[in-house]
């Protein structure tokens, strides 16, 4: 039995017919052809399914479709162009092969609206629940720094 669902993805709105069990990601991969938050634990370990829902930082993995009814969805893929923290990951080249980016940036996308200059422990805390498997922390860390920078100049 599926429920249509209807919410804000990225700025338009849209529905869906969604399975009780199916996941946000599931949802946005199988409806909408949106790849960046990618499953990999299935648990909400990795971060690599980060998306945001009203703002909130989610794991799509375990976030069930059906609860973003009403709700505005973000994915790595918003807007035309690339944000500050796109940019600042591009430029920092704060990643190797890019697995687990779209939920580093996603969490950053969070973090820096809650605290527009964060401290390098605040960006290591705040980014703690996100693995990447190539090790790019310190370009990410640097990434954060710069996409602080770039949004405070903007």
């Amino acid at each position: 039995m599926r429920k249509e669902v209807r919410f804000r993805l990225n700025g338009e709105a849209v529905s869906a017919q969604v399975a009780p069990h199916e996941s946000l990601v599931e949802v946005l991969r199988d409806a909408f052809g949106l790849y960046g938050a990618r499953e990999s634990c299935g648990q909400g370990l990795c971060g690599c399914c980060t998306v945001l829902v009203d703002g909130t930082a989610v794991s799509g993995c375990l976030y069930l479709g059906i609860l973003a009814e009403n709700a505005e969805v973000q994915t790595v893929e918003a807007g035309k162009a690339l944000d500050a923290v796109q940019e600042a990951f591009i430029e920092s080249a704060a990643f190797q092969c890019g697995f687990c980016t779209p939920g580093f940036i996603m969490m950053t996308r969070q973090l820096l609206d809650e605290n527009p200059q964060p401290s390098e422990d605040q960006i290591k805390h705040y980014l703690s629940g996100n693995l990447c498997r190539c090790a790019a922390y310190p370009q990410i860390i640097e990434a954060v720094k710069l996409a602080a920078e770039k949004r405070r100049k903007a």
